[in-house]
């Protein structure tokens, strides 16, 4: 399982950021691969269940997420129930008039379909994907 951890403060208020992150709409505008979020369903923890659409490799992967944890304004976990196993993690802390952000990601390369010689070139790329999703969101709480 591949995990990844990345931290950027934002100078905007976390309640402002959370809100933005936990709304299943918002997500695809800031993230590169995220091509679709679908048939969402609220969950009685305040978080939702939904599909996702995700490209990976130039691959079309169907999924479907559950939130496990919902704190507001503080943190929101999300695992999936289908398509690329996956586990989530949101955490907003108050910093210097902002708000850190960070994400942490574990998530299983479907090596099976991508073959084994792409796996290190997927996690490489999810990386840098999710310094692009981190600053995305960063321009979009300034605009």
């Amino acid at each position: 399982m591949a995990r990844m951890k990345k931290t950027i403060v934002i100078n905007a208020p976390a309640e402002k950021i959370f809100n933005y992150i936990a709304d299943p709409a918002n997500p695809p505008s800031i993230w590169p691969s995220l091509e679709q979020i679908k048939e969402v369903v609220s969950l009685p923890c305040g978080g939702t269940s939904f599909k996702w659409v995700y490209k990976m490799a130039g691959m079309r992967i169907d999924g479907a997420s559950d939130t496990v944890e919902f704190i507001p304004n503080q943190g929101i976990t999300t695992k999936s129930v289908s398509g690329i196993e996956n586990t989530f993690t949101w955490n907003f802390q108050p910093e210097a008039g902002g708000t850190q952000v960070n994400q942490q990601v574990e998530y299983t390369v479907p090596v099976p379909v991508l073959g084994k010689l792409a796996e290190a070139v997927i996690i490489r790329q999810n990386d840098r994907e999710a310094e692009v999703l981190l600053a995305n969101l960063k321009a979009k709480m300034k605009a």
